[in-house]
């Protein structure tokens, strides 16, 4: 155990010294600033959109250097990341800057043509995960297209994957949906930047558009490298290892069982009433974290995965273990209570449908082996960090 310590603590410290090194797009502002300069500019951020060590937004490093910056989009969790998963977020104002922000996540997802009507560049600049069912990665297709129509030039200031698998099931034509843009895999191994060039090159826009993109890569990463958030990505991914865990836990949402909403470490843990385990949580309502959380107030019985290994990369075994312990509890119908969101996520109905059946991972895997092969070649002409 104590040896186990020894070398998380090393691997944390060779983190570290690794995002120390690190120089993000938003960072370069020697790059950003010659291209903002006299121009119109909104940006897409959120609260990970930082400078530097110092951690000060890009808003307001911006209007520092007197950069024109006419307002803020928002996306799903809002400006500073507070709203929970799939909670309206309402127009407002920046207290600090008191320019309008405008929200992506609710009835509007994409920039009107009115809304950039008096803007020249967008800057998107937000943390990503590395799952295809994270929404920023969708605002950003909008914006995308947005900009493509209204003949605006986007900027991604670029960001480090901190989940950089590629793995899982491509996403089919019927599943598209804010949770399933693209036809890429649960763990599509880019960047945004990288992502957006894919969108651009492979035609993904409305009518094959092409949007007027540039990207300001990181400096000093490189894929297979790991990078430590400094700040949670959203309300819910806390941590590293809940970054680790939650493309393979994700797809519980679809389910009856529990990821940890309404605790203090979500997709973490993973339980509900009906499991049998000698781990309880009971989830609360936690502002913050998730205010009606799965089981409100009910104690739910499961896995405490803080210490697990993490997956490299995505694995079904979580969702098949919980669904057996199910069928030994004789609830199997009460398992898939949201059947068409777990197909929505897992970008698929293959995956519930082998599990129902009852083939195992590795079978399940098979099933999608050759479309996964098929975009990681295609993936190789969009890389920017090979």
């Amino acid at each position: 155990m104590i040896r186990k310590f020894k070398i998380l603590l090393i691997l944390l410290g060779y983190a570290l010294a690794l995002n120390a090194q690190i120089r993000n797009g938003a960072d370069q502002t020697e790059k950003l600033i010659p291209l903002l300069k006299d121009k119109r500019t909104a940006l897409v951020v959120n609260q990970t959109s930082v400078v530097g060590s110092t951690h000060i937004h890009l808003l307001d490093t911006l209007l520092s250097l007197g950069i024109e910056v006419k307002k803020v989009f928002a996306p799903e969790h809002g400006f500073r990341g507070q709203a929970d998963a799939g909670e309206t977020v309402k127009n407002g104002r920046d207290v600090k800057s008191g320019l309008p922000i405008l929200s992506l996540y609710g009835k509007n997802k994409k920039p009107t043509p009115t809304q950039l009507s008096d803007i020249d560049v967008v800057v998107f600049d937000i943390q990503d995960v590395g799952a295809r069912f994270y929404t920023y990665i969708s605002t950003m297709h909008y914006v995308m297209e947005a900009c493509a129509e209204n003949n605006k030039q986007l900027i991604v200031t670029d960001r480090p994957n901190p989940c950089d698998y590629v793995d899982g099931p491509i996403r089919e034509l019927s599943k598209k949906s804010f949770v399933g843009m693209h036809p890429i895999p649960v763990l599509h191994g880019c960047t945004v930047g990288e992502l957006a060039q894919m969108i651009n090159g492979e035609g993904w826009l409305k009518g094959k558009m092409k949007c007027k993109l540039t990207v300001i890569p990181v400096e000093g990463w490189k894929h297979g490298e790991p990078y430590s958030l400094p700040i949670k990505p959203s309300p819910n991914l806390p941590n590293d290892q809940s970054i680790a865990l939650y493309a393979s836990l994700c797809p519980f949402e679809g389910t009856s069982v529990s990821v940890g909403r309404g605790t203090y470490i979500p997709f973490q843990i993973y339980g509900s009433p009906v499991l049998s385990s000698s781990y309880s949580f009971t989830p609360k309502s936690l502002p913050g974290f998730d205010k009606n959380p799965l089981h409100k107030d009910t104690p739910c019985y499961g896995k405490d995965l803080r210490k697990a290994e993490a997956p490299q990369g995505l694995t079904l075994s979580y969702v098949i273990d919980a669904y057996l312990a199910y069928r030994k509890a004789g609830k199997t119908e009460t398992f898939f209570t949201r059947p068409s969101w777990f197909d929505l996520l897992m970008g698929t109905n293959k995956v519930r449908l082998g599990i129902i059946t009852g083939k195992d991972e590795v079978t399940i895997r098979s099933e999608w082996q050759k479309e996964l092969n098929q975009y990681k070649e295609m993936r190789k002409k969009y890389l920017l960090y090979p």
